[in-house]
């Protein structure tokens, strides 16, 4: 037993403990961007949230670790980057767009976390449809759409949280096609290198970022 896996049979006795600190840091996090005093330090707190979530999936997925699911993990991460590196220096695949500071360091425009962003959504929209149902049909087509629905709200705080902005605060239906098309390429990377998204809080962990957004929108409003 390796010392990753160690950690992880440990983290397994505390589920309930680690799903009530994430719906309290997320509880916070909105808290925290409700009011001008705090607001800038949260907005920095982005990319270590982002991180956090991320890393909490990877502690509790209960399938074994094998070559197939690390590949999976690099070809999702490198082609979400590039592909995003492609759009935002062209306007071609989302429409015009460029990234602010909050998501951290760039590499040619384009947050080297966004990368990680895309495999945590294929990840957790897939663990999240697993619970739902083991249809193959819904399996392969619903995360896109539950992709889909989360960029729908996250549009709207995005440029308010110095994540990226559009050109003429315009967000173009072409994005919402692409984030269809391309989550579904990787929901099908996913199924290709036989990759398993049992998890014990990932579909929690999706929720409550779409919640931490939706709020933010609400509140915003």
């Amino acid at each position: 037993m390796n010392f990753f896996t160690e950690i992880q049979h440990a983290a397994f006795k505390w589920v309930r403990e680690v799903k009530i600190f994430y719906a309290v840091f997320y509880v916070v996090g909105v808290l925290g961007l409700s009011f001008p005093e705090t607001r800038p330090l949260f907005i920095r707190l982005v990319p270590f949230a982002l991180i956090l979530g991320f890393a909490g999936v990877l502690l509790f997925n209960e399938a074994k670790w094998n070559w197939k699911t690390l590949t999976a993990f690099v070809v999702v991460y490198i082609s979400g980057f590039v592909i995003e590196s492609i759009g935002v220096n062209t306007g071609l695949i989302f429409g015009e767009y460029i990234y602010g500071e909050t998501l951290g360091y760039q590499i040619f425009e384009t947050p080297l976390i966004i990368g990680m962003n895309w495999l945590f959504l294929v990840y957790v929209s897939s663990s999240l449809t697993g619970r739902i149902s083991s249809y193959k049909f819904i399996s392969l087509l619903f995360p896109p759409v539950l992709m889909v629905i989360y960029d729908l709200v996250l549009e709207q705080v995005a440029p308010d949280l110095g994540m990226w902005s559009w050109k003429n605060d315009i967000i173009p239906v072409q994005n919402y096609i692409a984030w269809f098309t391309i989550a579904f390429l990787f929901v099908l990377v996913f199924r290709f290198f036989n990759v398993r998204t049992t998890n014990k809080i990932a579909p929690l962990i999706f929720v409550l970022q779409f919640l931490f957004f939706l709020a933010l929108y609400i509140i915003k409003i």
